[in-house]
């Protein structure tokens, strides 16, 4: 999580103490944001923290689908798999035939 008393720095700084600010990223976990000019532009997080958020963005990427898929099901928007699964069969089974 961000800590807006702690994580806000210039990237002159950044620049200036970076072993400082690695070791700070490290222990925290929390990502650093970067002014230039007093205008919000990076965001530095360590490696692990990243991968979290990526696993975290994933997660919610199938949740979503899958409450969509839901949806679906409930209005009635789908076919259920043993009658595609019978109608495939009954495809093939004409193809086989001629």
């Amino acid at each position: 999580m961000l800590d807006l008393n702690n994580d806000i720095d210039s990237l002159s700084n950044f620049k200036r103490n970076t072993p400082e600010f690695l070791r700070q990223l490290k222990e925290t976990g929390h990502p650093v944001v970067l002014t230039i000019n007093g205008k919000a532009e990076l965001v530095v997080q360590d490696t692990a923290s990243y991968q979290r958020l990526v696993e975290l963005a994933e997660r919610t990427r199938r949740m979503d689908a899958l409450k969509d898929s839901l949806a679906d099901m409930r209005a009635g928007r789908v076919v259920p798999a043993e009658a595609m699964l019978d109608e495939m069969q009954q495809i093939l089974a004409q193809k086989g035939n001629r």
